[in-house]
């Protein structure tokens, strides 16, 4: 996160890692980065957030069994499809929902934390004596160990996906960044204590929603607070998602890296319809993948790639231009630690999920024909029917969607 404090106020372009690669390492990264977040990285991560949520609203219907699978499936359909039509009507509205969503999930988790220190304090220290009993300790299995565990800390580039939106990023971003990473790991670390308190490995383990099982275990009569806090929190980190997703897809769009639909806007609203609309549909589709871990497993793989990637451009920027104005400026100390985890986390996992692991690598190399044939090669020479179906998909998106492309990007487009 402060590594993304330095590469956002240096580079304030909205796009994240996305943008640091094309402006260190160039297009072809770049658009392979592009490629892996558009068919894994983000609906994969979308998907996780939505069966999470739907998870905690009808778990506590099913107190003794598992939700039906189909019943999951729908409300987490419903709530992606709702969260799109949020964002596509004001921009506005997700950023009110945000703030709504992250007051929910505090609160939940403070009181998850008090019930658990109580517990703490009563003596119930059963669940902590060899709590790594059974564990397996090689490199491969703690990697994809902390790929679950590290999804609990993803959404801390979500601002540097809308670095071009914020009010002075060169003070906000970097604040925001350094105020909110420590109190997500207290807050988070707290948590865990207060689970394994009260909760043993074997339930945590099996339980779809593990708060829920807490809240019955601990709370009485108020414990349908911690499913509905949980479930609105769920909703507000699958709103920040779709957020940093679609205005990944509209900045890959106005570089030329994605039809230039998809960097359209409403005449009236100011919003990326067409890009919302587009990561709403692959969202949709990998609501289909049954195992949640798999999910996880795919999408991390590629995640920590690129954000290894990003990273090493901060090193690289360093290097190239070290006279480069940099609002904020870390020791190169912190990128390379980083570097090295990310290699870790993407190298250990190709000998202990070997299959999940090339598949990542399958997708994202599957980006390079793409990309020679529709970036690399000059539009007088790429295919006439692939240029007449962009024109017709753009003309309809623009009557349907009532877009147009913004006074930039007509600019770009005719210089």
């Amino acid at each position: 996160a402060l590594c993304y404090a330095e590469l956002g106020t240096t580079i304030k372009k909205s796009g994240a890692s996305y943008s640091y690669i094309l402006e260190a390492f160039g297009g072809f990264l770049a658009f392979l980065r592009l490629w892996t977040s558009m068919l894994i990285v983000e609906p994969a991560c979308q998907a996780v957030i939505a069966i999470t949520f739907a998870n905690y609203l009808i778990q506590p219907f099913f107190p003794s069994c598992e939700p039906p699978y189909s019943a999951v499936r729908l409300l987490a359909a419903f709530c992606i499809g709702l969260l799109t039509m949020v964002n596509c009507g004001k921009v506005a509205w997700g950023a009110s929902l945000q703030v709504v969503s992250t007051f929910a999930k505090v609160s939940a988790l403070i009181i998850i934390i008090v019930a658990g220190l109580v517990k703490l304090c009563q003596g119930q220290t059963d669940n902590f004596q060899n709590p790594f009993q059974g564990s397996k300790l090689n490199g491969g299995d703690m990697a994809l160990a902390l790929y679950s565990a590290l999804y609990s800390y993803s959404g801390w580039d979500t601002l540097n996906f809308v670095t071009e939106e914020l009010h002075n990023p060169e003070r906000n971003l970097p604040l925001a960044i350094a105020i909110s990473m420590p109190l997500v790991t207290i807050i988070y670390l707290l948590t865990n204590v207060a689970y394994y308190t009260v909760l043993d490995i074997p339930t945590i383990l099996y339980s779809d929603a593990v708060a829920v099982t807490f809240a019955d275990s601990v709370l009485g009569y108020v414990k349908w607070l911690i499913p509905l806090s949980v479930a609105i929190s769920c909703y507000g980190g699958l709103n920040s998602s779709i957020i940093a997703a679609s205005r990944l897809y509209f900045v890959a769009s106005r570089e030329g890296h994605l039809p230039s639909f998809l960097c359209m806007v409403h005449v009236f609203r100011c919003t990326p319809i067409p890009a919302l609309c587009f990561n709403g549909a692959m969202a949709l589709i990998y609501l289909c993948i049954e195992d949640i871990y798999t999910l996880i497993n795919y999408f991390s793989f590629n995640y920590w790639l690129f954000i290894g990637l990003s990273v090493a451009s901060q090193i690289y920027l360093r290097w190239k231009f070290p006279d480069l104005p940099r609002p904020v400026k870390l020791s190169l100390i912190f990128p390379i630690i980083y570097c090295m985890c990310s290699l870790f986390l993407v190298v250990t996992p190709l000998y202990s999920d070997p299959i999940n692991s090339l598949v990542g690598i399958a997708v994202a190399l599957s980006g390079a024909p793409v990309y020679f044939l529709c970036v690399y090669i000059p539009p007088e020479k790429q295919p006439k029917c692939l240029e007449k179906l962009l024109r017709i998909v753009s003309l309809y998106t623009q009557k349907l969607a009532l877009c147009c492309l913004t006074d930039k990007e007509i600019e770009d487009k005719a210089m």
